[in-house]
């Protein structure tokens, strides 16, 4: 998420909290919001801001109908320029939000006047829009998973490895997501949103690719998760020199191979494309890249944020030299278009499943592997499972004892519920009518989550293997069976977190199973003796967790805003 969108959401959760205060009119006229102010504010809205909010109805934040009637532009300014701030000087409106959402939003100090006056002259053309909230909801849960997530007895040594440089001016300076290791060499690879993929051997950072100089159609903005989204080198790359990827363009950049009717927005499209070297040793990375598909989001979150190969699949296997791709419900669901994310017949909030060396996909680029559940003309054949509202990551056990390893996807909840599932061919995870094992209404007040409907087998929905609340985080970060030797203690445990508090957990991987709902734990961590956390790590506000795994099975954690990478390296007694 960019700065605009921050900005938005830090103004605009004032409105959850707004009514507990005596409704009085603001001094929007101070802002002198001429035709090319608002539309100004506009394009900062809908290109950077609309991803979180819009004026209908709450998304992954609140609805903004009628904001500006209810507390003061001097206030929203002075939210937006110190947000934490305001929270701790105990102010009334600030204090609630921060109680309702349990974390900070960040600051802008930096951010002009002007473009703050353009915004909130926007949203002000809004102030008489009312939107219908109902009757109070008996029905909804209050607590859906109740109890808090235990404090295990195993306390994680810290090591810092090393730091990505700064790829922007501005905060934040590093947007790094995936840390992974080369499947023939073992270097390390970390991606970074604003377009750069690193190298990192024996210590030494270097760049190996610059997606924005290679694609002249690429972008990061707006933010929350554009730009460069992700990267799989094939399991030959030595001898093939083949590399995968999936990037942002701007709407309307070429005809897309999953598209929807023109009444419906189109924010920006991802693309995965297919890179061939003919010297695969060499870095930086030169090659030629060969579209494989193209996809139109409605919104620019939840997009194409995961490619991975089977780790366990061998050559002659039937699963070997196939591309798992990771595509979101685009924000669809949350703009009104739940009809984009719900089964095999459309393409959003699916795991892809197909063979990069084929052709017999629709556009003729790819092949569609033959044991792909999903074959009849009026689905969509690429699909291996399906029901996802954000599949952010996902990875596999190790194969063991004559039995296929697990695949493990981390979903990204709405208002409620983070969930773990084993992803099988051909199985519905539920969204957009289940978030986690609990019924969500598309067309309802989709904060609010219920029981189970007493005929809900008939759907035939598969329901997470571990999950949790609110209560306990805010986004699921995927992460890794722990394979490594340093620390026998993680034998066996996935270890994943959550990406906005930076708490780190796991799950015995072998009690994983779906529908039964597996118990976490927490994992303590320290630092140079000291007990600590990602947020105090990083020095921010939000943790930005992500995770990865090197080729020995060691675990890596970093917060994705400040380049600085840890790594897993010792189990301690917790500190006191």
């Amino acid at each position: 998420m960019n700065k605009f969108c921050y900005l938005a959401t830090a103004a605009f959760l004032v409105f959850m909290f707004s009514a507990c205060q005596p409704s009085r009119e603001p001094d929007v006229s101070a802002i002198a919001p001429s035709q090319s102010v608002v539309e100004t504010g506009k394009s900062l809205f809908f290109y950077n801001c609309v991803a979180c909010h819009n004026f209908e109805r709450d998304g992954i934040g609140p609805h903004l109908a009628g904001i500006t009637k209810q507390t003061s532009t001097d206030w929203l300014k002075a939210f937006i320029q110190d947000p934490k701030g305001v929270i701790d000087s105990g102010d009334d409106r600030a204090s609630g939000v921060f109680a309702r959402f349990n974390s900070y939003m960040p600051g802008f100090p930096h951010f002009s006047e002007a473009e703050q006056n353009a915004l909130i002259a926007y949203i002000d053309t809004y102030r008489n829009t009312l939107v219908q909230t109902g009757e109070v909801d008996h029905e909804k849960l209050l607590d859906p998973v109740p109890g808090s997530i235990p404090e295990s007895d195993i306390a994680i040594g810290l090591d810092f490895v090393f730091q990505i440089p700064p790829s922007s001016e501005q905060v934040p300076r590093t947007r790094i997501t995936k840390l992974e290791s080369h499947p023939n060499t073992g270097d390390l690879y970390m991606l970074d949103l604003n377009g750069l993929l690193y190298q990192i051997k024996n210590g030494r950072v270097k760049s190996y690719m610059n997606m924005a100089e290679q694609m002249p159609g690429f972008i990061r903005a707006p933010g929350l998760a554009t730009g460069f989204g992700s990267f799989a080198f094939h399991p030959e790359f030595e001898r093939n020199g083949l590399l995968y990827t999936a990037h942002s363009e701007p709407a309307g950049s070429a005809p897309a191979d999953f598209s929807y009717d023109d009444s419906i927005p189109v924010t920006l499209q991802w693309v995965v494309q297919e890179w061939k070297t003919s010297t695969p040793e060499a870095v930086p990375f030169s090659g030629k890249p060969r579209e494989l598909f193209r996809i139109n989001m409605v919104v620019q979150y939840h997009g194409v944020q995961n490619l991975a190969f089977n780790p366990n699949a061998q050559p002659g296997d039937k699963d070997y030299g196939n591309l798992y791709i990771g595509i979101g419900d685009g924000g669809s669901v949350e703009r009104g278009f739940e009809f984009l994310a719900d089964g095999p017949t459309v393409p959003w909030g699916s795991i892809f499943r197909i063979n990069p060396a084929g052709k017999n996909s629709r556009n003729e680029q790819y092949g569609i592997p033959e044991n792909n559940p999903f074959h009849d003309k009026e689905t969509v054949p690429e699909i291996y499972a399906h029901g996802f509202r954000n599949p952010h990551r996902f990875s596999w056990s190790k194969a063991a004892n004559g039995k296929p390893g697990k695949m493990i996807a981390a979903n990204i909840g709405h208002h409620n519920i983070e969930s773990l599932v084993v992803v099988e061919p051909g199985l519905n995870y539920g969204w957009p009518y289940r978030e986690g094992a609990f019924e969500i209404r598309p067309h309802g007040n989709m904060g609010n989550v219920y029981a189970l409907p007493d005929d809900d087998a008939r759907f035939n929905f598969t329901y997470p293997a571990a999950q949790y609340d609110h209560d306990e985080g805010n986004a699921i970060c995927g992460g890794y069976v722990y394979q490594g030797q340093a620390i026998p203690e993680l034998q066996g445990k996935y270890i994943f977190g959550d990406i906005v508090n930076g708490r780190v957990f796991y799950v015995e991987t072998d009690k994983l199973r779906n529908g039964v709902n597996s118990p976490i734990y927490e994992l303590q961590l320290s630092f140079e003796g000291e007990k600590t956390s990602l947020l105090t790590l990083s020095g921010e506000d939000r943790a930005q967790l992500r995770m990865g795994t090197d080729q020995a099975g060691e675990i890596y954690v970093f917060s994705k805003n400040d380049g600085k990478v840890y790594k897993f390296t010792t189990a301690e007694k917790p500190p006191e």
